[in-house]
């Protein structure tokens, strides 16, 4: 029988990738708005901590385990940013109306971000992703999992492939943008994936005795 994890995440993309690379441990993700969970405020700078935040606000709300992935791009020549705001990046600098469809604030970002860009010859770059898992609301000993995954930042979006920033990472390894690498490929390199299995071990060693196959992680709302 699987077994159940809260996604603290309403993102479709996400949830697809997430659950395709926790499938090896037959865990069935469940959105959190699935279950009528608001989304949880991320007011911190830090990754790991809106993670925390996330999976705890899940966890409290469904009533069970929950995870939580914190990620976004990072440029060197931008000391950092987009970083924890990448996700809001056009948003925040007034170039388009927050509430519009994932995929127009994913374009505008794109759009912000070489903008931005324009004349800095420094292009390095790289993916983060950052998953936090719990037990239960107060878990003492969250899980911790980091990823990152470097390239360098194109002069106009490729590929069809993916979502938020990656028509515009190039993969030096492969050729390729993020956005240009089948499906399969990108869940054996990307930032999420090695975040993901990391997870997998830390779930393995840590949570051990919920890995029976008689074990299921029960969610109750009231």
């Amino acid at each position: 029988m699987s077994k159940t994890l809260i996604l603290a995440s309403n993102n479709a993309k996400k949830l697809k990738e997430l659950q395709a690379l926790l499938q090896p441990l037959d865990i069935a993700l469940v959105t959190q708005g699935s279950l009528g969970i608001p989304e949880a405020e991320e007011p911190h700078i830090t990754f790991v901590e809106n993670a925390l935040a996330k999976a705890r606000h899940a966890a409290r709300e469904g009533r069970g385990p929950a995870v939580a992935d914190d990620s976004g791009l990072c440029v060197a020549a931008l000391g950092g940013a987009p970083g924890v705001r990448s996700a809001r990046y056009a948003v925040d600098a007034g170039r388009i109306a927050e509430g519009l469809p994932r995929e127009q604030i994913d374009a505008a970002n794109n759009a912000w971000l070489l903008e931005v860009m324009k004349g800095q010859s420094d292009r390095r770059a790289h993916f983060i992703s950052v998953l936090v898992a719990v037990r239960h609301a107060d878990d003492p000993e969250p899980l911790v999992a980091v990823g990152h995954w470097a390239g360098t930042l194109l002069a106009a979006p490729r590929g069809e492939h993916g979502f938020g920033y990656d028509p515009l990472l190039w993969i030096d390894t492969h050729g390729a943008s993020a956005a240009e690498l089948p499906p399969e490929v990108k869940n054996d390199i990307s930032h999420r994936a090695q975040a993901c299995v990391r997870l997998r071990e830390l779930i393995s060693q840590q949570w051990g005795p919920l890995q029976s196959a008689e074990h299921h992680w029960p969610w109750q709302r009231p």
